[in-house]
């Protein structure tokens, strides 16, 4: 349907005025678009032609001669006439073979009549053609319009835009997103997803201009679907030979801003649902009351193959200064990113973004016990941090708490506690896990700080606590490494970086502080746990 709104010269020489026109140069030009007709007397014509104007003259005033012909055709072609009409008799009585050369090289036709014609009729002739096949455009563009507006409020409308195009421009055509969901029709389109994705990955989009990706399979034009200021992805159409690509640039505009519709419509039912998912999420973490049917709709309740883990992420930056208008908008985005990376990976998530640290729920189906264990979490940890830093944080790293298995969800709040402490040690630089049944002893100093336990690591630490801080020594940080080293001396010295004679110099000094028999069994095990419960205490300010 695109072809009838198209005008070439070819379809000019079936015009009745044109019966006793030749074409004499230019014959692999003939499928030349004709956007207007111009009367040009004047060889001075830089300002009065835009290109694809199909030049009439009858040589009046032109004035050529043999050094001023050539250079008045070649200014044509640059200026990308479409093609010119010429009256042969009273001031033009041929055209020069190296015209002829010139036209056939650049593909340029060259029609003359051989008889008296009148321009103002070719004119009136085609511009009532171009006309009419300009309101023909409008009025299908019109049409076009109102049926993907009807489609965006049908269900599944996206890929029913989709499917109105392929049947009006008989091209495939696709809509890629950042989501793993894409549409495509027909069905069998679906092998070049892949392929448009990728190259879209690296794609530099120009919005004032006309964009195209070239792949093996053809040629396809590009249209970003925008909206609230961003790009949320790309109508992509296989273009055929010939096409008319204004209009089919019109059309996908049209089609795209029914798709923006349809997402944004998406987006604030997305928005409301998250609303609900992050207060019952946060009430759940607090240990408040929430509403058990909304519950039920953001995890999986009902199997008892369910269990879930908490995932609490914080950055480095938190947003506290971000605007209200702006951190809705980024929050919606995260919560639909990190929705999106937990399904791939096999999780049925329910997230809480706030400005401070975000919580995720992931649920997931167990069917034997090897599945409840840290390595079915080592890909999705992987994958939140490479998103983290590339999509998520600007660039900035984030730190991840996780919480011990559980299946009873009125106990999230103690698996928010769980990960909050390894949060804390992370934060701290004491402990390198982010999983909370890897924190080993700290499981019980957290739970045990106080006076008694500040009395502990004063009767075992304060001589060499004193003497560090009257000396602005290391012995602390010696006995901690070389307990680590179990005992190790190559590998103490090493860590420490120290040679071993100054490591022999700080044993002997810490033997004769704490007494010579500190690495028997049990006095080791006493001196590593009050050297973890200082560095807790410390941190909480109860040291």
């Amino acid at each position: 349907m695109i072809g009838k709104f198209e005008l070439t010269i070819s379809d000019i020489l079936q015009r009745d005025i044109f019966k006793t026109a030749k074409v004499i140069a230019g014959n692999e030009g003939l499928d030349k678009l004709v956007r207007w007709t111009h009367i040009l007397e004047t060889n001075k014509f830089d300002s009065l032609i835009n290109g694809g104007e199909l030049i009439l003259t009858t040589g009046a005033g032109l004035k050529l001669d043999s050094s001023t012909e050539l250079t008045y055709f070649r200014n044509l072609i640059n200026r990308n006439a479409a093609g010119i009409c010429v009256e042969i008799g009273t001031h033009v009585t041929h055209i020069s073979n190296e015209v002829i050369q010139l036209a056939n090289q650049y593909q340029f036709p060259i029609i003359v009549f051989d008889r008296f014609v009148k321009f103002v009729d070719i004119t009136q002739d085609l511009h009532s053609l171009i006309i009419n096949q300009h309101h023909q455009m409008l009025s299908q563009l019109n049409e076009l319009s109102t049926k993907f507006n009807e489609l965006s409020l049908l269900p599944n409308g996206i890929l029913k835009i989709l499917q109105e195009l392929n049947t009006y421009l008989k091209e495939e055509t696709l809509y890629i997103t950042d989501e793993a969901r894409s549409y495509y029709y027909p069905p069998e389109t679906k092998y070049i997803e892949e392929k448009v994705r990728s190259h879209l990955s690296d794609f530099d989009f120009h919005p004032a201009k006309e964009n195209f990706i070239s792949l093996d399979e053809g040629k396809f034009a590009v249209v970003a679907v925008k909206g609230l200021g961003q790009i949320w992805g790309y109508l992509c159409l296989q273009v055929g030979q010939n096409v008319l690509k204004d209009f089919l640039f019109s059309v996908m505009d049209r089609a795209a801003l029914s798709i923006a519709q349809i997402t944004l419509r998406n987006r604030t039912i997305e928005e409301r649902k998250q609303n609900i998912e992050d207060k019952v999420v946060r009430n759940l973490l607090h240990g408040k009351d929430y509403d058990a049917d909304e519950l039920h709709t953001i995890v999986p309740l009902s199997a008892n193959n369910f269990h879930y883990r908490l995932i609490l992420m914080q950055n480095n930056r938190p947003e506290i200064n971000a605007e209200e208008e702006d951190w809705n908008e980024i929050k919606l985005q995260r919560s639909v990113m990190f929705r999106s990376l937990f399904k791939k990976h096999g999780f049925y998530p329910a997230v809480s973004v706030s400005k401070s640290d975000t919580a995720i729920i992931a649920s997931f189906r167990v069917k034997d016990e090897s599945e409840q264990g840290i390595a079915k979490f080592s890909p999705i940890v992987q994958a939140i941090m490479d998103m983290c830093v590339k999509n998520i944080f600007d660039g900035s790293t984030c730190i991840l708490g996780i919480s011990k298995i559980n299946k009873d969800i009125s106990a999230l709040a103690t698996s928010y506690q769980e990960a909050k402490k390894v949060l804390f040690l992370q934060k701290a630089n004491i402990k390198s896990s982010i999983f909370y049944e890897n924190i080993g002893v700290y499981r019980l100093l957290f739970d045990h700080r106080g006076e008694h336990l500040k009395s502990y690591i004063n009767d075992l630490l304060t001589p060499l606590i004193k003497y560090d801080q009257e000396t602005k020594s290391e012995l602390l940080r010696t006995l901690e490494v070389y307990l680590n080293c179990r005992g190790s001396k190559k590998e103490a010295a090493e860590q420490l970086f120290i040679v071993r004679q100054t490591l022999y110099h700080r044993l002997r000094k810490i033997g004769e502080l704490l007494g010579k028999d500190f690495m028997e069994p049990s006095n080791r095990l006493a001196l590593e746990l009050a050297i973890k419960a200082y560095y807790i205490s410390n941190v909480t300010g109860n040291g």
